[in-house]
């Protein structure tokens, strides 16, 4: 995020070169005198703009703004962060990387920047890049509990369970109503096999936040191979009102669900009073004519 900076707003100067000669008056072309210090008071208010505009969710324009930014104002850390942080909001981490990369060669002590690129890498599939620069950002901000979240979910994806598990377990010590941690956690130990220790954390997350549909479903599956069938189909029907999307195989893997618990939640699901409650959802969400 950009830094809200009071700057005095200066125009580029415009120097007339004029000539007197004594035959004729000859006026001779404008020439634009460019000063780097006043280009760069130009970037930060061309950039104060683009923010603006991103919080009306213009990004487009905001973009626009931002790129043009940077090229007034190159040296500008605040500036490249901006513009990484636009080109993450429009789902361009590819674009997103160098321009955080340049805001942190810019300055090494940006936090957000460092945040940013992990999510940047993170989105790239760039899992182990994505650790080193969340890791760099909470050396600088070890409180942002987001963060750490973001961490346990980038080493998950790496395949180290044993440290995900220790960041989301960070998360509970920073901030013990921060459900998506039971979850995560929930998640790790189903894949182990330990499916009661995985349903006490979903239970926790549910307790904490009743609307959340996801571990309400997970803790559905769960039950479900306990031998409670019928809590089980209850739970699952709750959830599934809250968010439908989770009855899908394509959003439960993008929520980092592992293979053990996607295939027994489709079993679940398979169960006659689910499908038909599916069916109903889903023509509930078709346009009407």
């Amino acid at each position: 995020m950009l830094k809200t900076i009071a700057r005095s707003i200066f125009g580029l100067s415009l120097v007339l070169l004029s000539s007197s000669v004594a035959t004729a008056q000859v006026v001779l072309p404008r020439t634009l005198e460019l000063n780097p210090k006043e280009m760069e008071q130009n970037g930060f208010i061309v950039a104060q703009e683009a923010l603006q505009l991103a919080q009306f969710q213009q990004f487009q324009d905001a973009l626009v703004r931002a790129k043009l930014a940077v090229q007034l104002a190159p040296q500008a850390h605040e500036i490249w962060a901006l513009l990484g942080g636009l080109y993450l909001t429009v789902n361009q981490p590819q674009e997103a990387v160098p321009a955080l990369e340049q805001a942190l060669k810019l300055n090494t002590k940006n936090p957000a920047a460092y945040f940013n690129l992990g999510t940047a890498h993170f989105r790239l599939g760039q899992y182990g890049a994505a650790v080193r620069a969340i890791a760099q950002g909470l050396a600088l901000k070890p409180d942002a509990t987001e963060e750490w979240f973001n961490l346990g979910n980038a080493y998950l994806k790496l395949g180290e369970k044993e440290q995900a598990i220790a960041q989301y377990r960070r998360v509970l010590r920073l901030d013990r109503q921060f459900w998506p941690a039971y979850t995560n956690i929930g998640l790790v130990l189903y894949e182990q096999g330990r499916i009661q220790q995985a349903a006490k954390n979903w239970e926790q997350a549910a307790d904490i936040d009743p609307k959340a549909s996801e571990p309400k479903l997970a803790l559905a599956t769960a039950l479900l191979r306990l031998g409670q069938e019928e809590r089980a189909i209850q739970l699952a029907e709750e959830a599934l009102r809250l968010d439908s999307r989770y009855g899908t195989v394509e959003f439960q893997r993008e929520n980092l669900w592992g293979d053990r618990l996607v295939a027994d939640t489709q079993t679940l699901l398979a169960k006659p009073p689910l499908r038909a409650l599916m069916s109903q959802l889903e023509q509930s969400a078709l346009p009407q004519p």
